[in-house]
């Protein structure tokens, strides 16, 4: 058994001695991934091989807090349905010892590849003192992974206006006969930036260029990049540190979102079109995307936000992911919806329909914290209407979705949610012939919000009490809801 085996098999008795009793936290996640105990992040090596789709992610076996990182595994047949597998890497090689770093897969010649970021710390300052370089390793089954001896294959960041230490997250895939990666990175003047590499085989690698910068307001540094193409547009997606808020946009501590734009292959430029929100909420960061077998396009994010307070780890774990998204390019932007195959949760369906809404009113068999709405609203004359969701009378507990007609502002309020960080965000929606569609998922811990067939997202971690389960509607005038559909949802992670 080699080395990072001896520390996978180290790392995963440590999860199996905690993981039944983590199990028991009334927080703890139905359909969402976390792992069976720990600390995880960033969404890493999402992909489809071999009949199944895999994901891995940023993960700190041994506590709730973010620490030296291994890559955590889970395994799917239909997104839905996640089986955890053992740790698949670990910090175990002078290159990367100090933690196993974002990443992303690709499939060669039959057997699965991780490209990731080997990171080591060089003094007490982790922003200052580190050491990153891109490393790879290889799966013949998709399970147990062996770290290249070509290791690191991209040993240092280029010359140039480029930073020494912040070079990280590459983003792998195949562009006619040549492999690409794009690596976060910033300038020396702490402006955030792009690199895009290219290679023939996945171990030698050439710099091309800079392939994006950024320009005023757009962060100190681009983490988590991700690349495809789709609908005619080429699109980068990436994770800006140090934005600052403008009206209603960029109130996380950190960002996420996307541009539209051309890549020229030769050169290596991208020129694009403005930045844009991937979600509008509180919980949403390194989102990574894939391509199934369909040909269709789908995202996973972290469903957390650094600094934030994280309840959970008085129960050892901490840190969740996302809904699987399916991508879709209309309008010149992007939708985001959840995946069709979320069905398969369904249980119990209650509906109403031609339904009048005056006041503040709960509806026979319409609560839940484990639960899935769909609803369309026609606003008639009301002006501010919405939902509480997650209503502890008693305690005094709500999540308030409110939207405001005259300002053309949905608003989801956190700030009487529960034990969790508090807070308001909000998205500027207009409403389609006077008609609102909403697409609501509450987990015990989460609530994720599409808003009219996925043109906004709105996400929030919320920890409320056990009896946190009242949903009430409400309207300060007549408001038709025209269709309302719930359904109780399956518990769907195993292992």
């Amino acid at each position: 058994m080699d080395k990072q085996q001896i520390l996978i098999k180290k790392a995963q008795e440590c999860i199996d001695g905690i993981k039944e009793e983590v199990s028991l936290n009334h927080w703890r996640l139905q359909y969402h991934i976390s792992a069976p105990a720990g600390w995880i992040n960033d969404p890493n090596g999402f992909c489809y091989f071999n009949g199944q789709y895999h994901l891995f992610y940023q993960h700190h076996p041994y506590s709730p807090q973010w620490g030296p990182m291994h890559w955590g595994h889970v395994r799917s047949q239909d997104l839905v349905f996640w089986e955890h597998l053992p740790i698949a890497l670990a910090p175990s090689e002078e290159y990367d010892r100090d933690g196993c770093f974002s990443g992303s897969a690709i499939e060669k010649d039959g057997k699965l590849y991780l490209m990731y970021t080997g990171n080591r710390w060089t003094g007490e300052n982790h922003d200052t003192d580190l050491e990153q370089s891109q490393c790879l390793a290889v799966s013949e089954d998709g399970g147990v992974f062996a770290k290249l001896k070509e290791n690191p294959v991209i040993a240092n960041p280029p010359a140039g206006d480029i930073h020494p230490n912040h070079c990280r997250d590459p983003k792998v895939w195949k562009h006619q006969n040549s492999y690409y990666a794009v690596l976060g990175s910033k300038t020396m003047g702490n402006e955030g930036q792009v690199l895009l590499y290219r290679s023939d085989d996945l171990i030698h690698w050439d710099f091309v260029n800079v392939m994006a910068r950024g320009e005023g307001n757009f962060g100190y540094m681009w983490e988590c990049p991700d690349f495809f193409h789709l609908g005619g547009q080429d699109v980068l997606v990436m994770s800006p540190q140090g934005m600052t808020p403008e009206g209603n946009l960029y109130h996380n501590l950190h960002q996420s979102g996307y541009v539209l734009g051309q890549l020229n292959y030769e050169t290596g430029t991208f020129s694009h079109q403005e930045f844009r929100m991937l979600d509008y909420g509180f919980d949403f960061y390194a989102p990574q995307t894939m391509i199934d077998e369909q040909g269709r396009r789908i995202l996973i994010a972290w469903m957390d936000m650094w600094e934030s307070k994280m309840p959970t780890q008085q129960y050892q774990w901490a840190g969740a992911m996302t809904l699987p998204r399916l991508v879709t390019l209309k309008d010149n932007q992007l939708f985001c919806t959840p995946v069709p195959e979320l069905e398969k949760l369904r249980e119990e369906e209650v509906s109403y329909s031609t339904l009048t809404i005056q006041g503040v009113q709960s509806l026979a068999e319409v609560s839940g914290d484990c639960i899935e709405l769909q609803m369309e609203v026609d606003a008639k004359d009301a002006l501010v209407f919405g939902l509480k969701l997650r209503v502890d009378d008693r305690a005094k507990q709500e999540t308030v979705l409110a939207y405001d007609k005259n300002e053309k502002v949905l608003m989801l309020d956190r700030n009487q949610s529960g034990a969790g960080p508090g807070g308001i965000r909000k998205a500027t929606v207009d409403l389609i012939d006077n008609r609102l569609k909403l697409h609501i998922f509450i987990d015990k811990s989460s609530i994720e919000i599409f808003v009219n067939d996925g043109e906004k997202v709105m996400t929030a971690r919320v920890y409320p009490s056990k009896e946190a389960v009242n949903i009430y509607f409400f309207s300060d005038g007549p408001l038709n809801i025209v269709q309302l559909k719930k359904w109780n949802l399956k518990k769907s992670i195993t292992g």
